[in-house]
């Protein structure tokens, strides 16, 4: 069946009656949800909202999550969709409370999240007079929607929200944006549900053209210094199983980009490590130097690539994509294949098998090479001379007493960094984090949306003291839901990756980057008091021998969350590290090597508190 007439997921059927039921549209927006089989939703109630949150009142098949600012709803529906793969529902009413979803979707869709977002608006009739609350959400988010559609009448409800679903979890996955007025809500008609939806124009290409397989298994087999570049479109397409298949008959290494962390096991032989701006130097060189990249579901972001034009310079590209507009956007492919990658995977090893007769080539000389890096260049840190805990040896304990079964979200800085590079991730979906948008603030409501999702599994928010300023008032949401969410603040009393461009790019101007939370006399906030406060269980540590006490407390403790205050060096730096704007081949591996960047291509001074992210 073609993509645009795919069957929907259906919840159990009702009694079948010859008559369609008549249903207030809030009614049917409740309805819809439960015939696509969504059992939990986050969201927060506004006067343009009230006639549906009147009516998922009564809901037995729904949780509803209230959250305590419509942006926790976005990002716990993100986490919620990251951790388990599925749909993630969030709610709002009209103008602030739509507005306030903004930077969430848009994280959703750099991250091609599946997400739906629902939307109150004023009455039909009220549009476009400035009315109270009044906001043009669905202009506000075409850009950073998949779509976003504008509801005026009951009985386009049910078909709205079956499209909206389709389009959010198929082909690239994305958020789409409903926006149901008040009326359309209040007003009743006959209750019509699709049993196919019918796209015109939206035909997401799952199967690859066979000629090009077969192009990209030549170049493969023909290769002496392969690399398979994988990118987070690996995991949305449910691919690691094949991709391990894959790696394993090639015997090519691979590296993993921060949105696929998770998708090869990290001990795995020939997974070696991140790409990118804070990547491993064997994953960093290796790509630099390859003469063949598999690109699978990544899209040569810059924070892989470095400057793009010096990017792996002798190498042929196969890029393998769902979407095709992303397809020789950075860089030309000599083998463009539009397709899912999981079936691009598995089409790829038949292939591969064809034309080697399964014999894997000679890449001897090729892991002599890699091998050299791995062990001139491990992954590691040094000790801080300020007698503060190492952040990086912090995050290291969490992931070794945790283990890989558990799921960690992360917010944005250096401790997603270190999280990404000290945690040993071997499974899909262990490991989330804002990798495109860099959003501050995202950690903690998606890990409580992951625990929604995955309620038995440890989820940590490996967050910073920054991050966790921005949101922490959904440890509320967490104490009230029993949402026994692990939040580790990795606090080094300053918004630390600006703080580290600031260091080395700004002669130590360390300009408004200081926030006083954890290394001063005067703690403000007080994160243990504020963690009593919400009714969770907080925990300072300072000295290297409570790591450990603390985290095994909170891997004990069930009942309530817990936010454990790791006080730790500011000093403390992300490396390696690329600088913004040069090739991958100036990585420095330490900050003793004295970086000598490129001066025809300085960092631009835009080192905000987004910075950090890499894709």
């Amino acid at each position: 069946m073609p993509p645009e007439a795919s069957p929907l997921p259906t919840a159990p059927a009702r009694a079948r009656s010859t008559t369609p039921e008549m249903l207030t549209g809030s009614g049917a927006i409740l309805r819809s949800l439960e015939k696509l089989g969504v059992t939990d939703v986050f969201g927060l109630p506004g006067g343009a909202i009230i006639p549906f949150y009147d009516e998922l009142m009564a809901s037995t098949a729904i949780r509803h999550i209230l959250v305590r600012h419509e942006q926790g709803a976005g990002h716990a529906a993100e986490g919620y969709a990251a951790a388990s793969g599925r749909v993630g529902v969030a709610i709002a009413t009209s103008g602030p409370g739509a507005t306030n979803l903004v930077t969430a979707i848009a994280d959703a869709y750099m991250d091609s999240v599946p997400l739906l977002a629902i939307t109150g608006q004023v009455f039909s009739t009220l549009m476009g007079t400035d009315a109270f609350q009044e906001a043009d959400i669905v202009g506000i988010t075409m850009p950073i929607t998949k779509h976003s559609f504008l509801v005026t009448r009951p009985e386009d409800i049910p078909e709205t929200l079956a499209a909206a679903y389709q389009i959010a979890s198929t082909g690239r996955p994305g958020p789409v944006l409903v926006d149901i007025t008040k009326d359309a809500q209040q007003n009743s008609a006959p209750f019509v549900w699709p049993e196919t939806v019918e796209l015109p124009g939206y035909r997401p290409i799952t199967k690859a053209h066979g000629k090009q397989i077969t192009a990209a298994a030549q170049l493969l087999a023909e290769s002496k210094r392969p690399v398979f570049y994988v990118g987070g479109g690996v995991i949305r397409a449910g691919a690691s199983a094949e991709l391990l298949r894959l790696a394993e008959a090639t015997g090519a290494p691979v590296v993993t980009t921060l949105m696929a962390r998770g998708a090869f096991p990290d001990s795995h032989p020939q997974h070696l490590g991140m790409p990118g701006m804070h990547g491993t130097v064997p994953a960093v060189l290796g790509l630099q130097e390859s003469d063949l990249i598999i690109a699978l579901g990544a899209r040569f972001d810059d924070r892989v690539t470095g400057k793009a034009e010096l990017f792996a310079p002798d190498a042929k590209v196969v890029h393998v994509d769902i979407d095709p507009a992303e397809i020789s956007k950075i860089r030309i492919a000599d083998v463009p294949i539009v397709g899912d990658a999981r079936e691009v995977v598995i089409d790829l090893t038949s292939a591969f098998a064809e034309v080697t007769s399964g014999q894997k080539p000679d890449l001897a000389a090729w892991w002599e090479r890699l091998e050299a890096l791995r062990a001139e260049f491990p992954l590691g840190f040094s000790e801080p001379e300020d007698g503060l805990l190492s952040p990086q040896k912090v995050i290291q304990r969490i992931g070794q007493l945790t283990g890989p079964e558990a799921v960690y979200a992360a917010g944005v800085g250096q401790h997603q960094m270190w999280a990404a590079q000290f945690i040993g991730y071997e499974r899909p979906h262990s490991w989330l984090n804002s990798g495109g948008a860099g959003t501050m603030g995202y950690s903690v409501p998606a890990a409580m949306g992951a625990k929604v999702s995955q309620p038995d599994r440890v989820v940590w928010a490996i967050d910073g003291d920054g991050c966790f300023q921005m949101t922490n008032q959904e440890l509320a949401t967490c104490v009230i839901n029993n949402i026994p969410i692990k939040v580790a603040i990795i606090n080094n009393s300053s918004l630390g990756m600006v703080r580290q461009w600031q260091t080395l790019f700004y002669e130590g101007r360390h300009s408004f980057t200081d926030l006083n939370t954890g290394h001063e006399t005067r703690m403000v906030p007080d994160f243990v008091k504020l963690a009593d406060a919400y009714g969770a269980l907080g925990i300072r540590v300072r000295t290297e021998d409570e790591i450990d006490p603390a985290i095994l407390l909170a891997l004990e403790t069930n009942d309530r969350p817990v936010v454990i205050d790791f006080v730790v060096s500011r000093d403390a730096m992300v490396w390696p590290m690329v600088a913004q704007g040069v090739s991958n081949s100036l990585i420095q591996y330490a900050k003793e090597l004295s970086p000598e960047w490129d001066d025809e291509a300085p960092p631009a001074p835009d080192a905000s508190r987004q910075q950090g992210g890499a894709a």
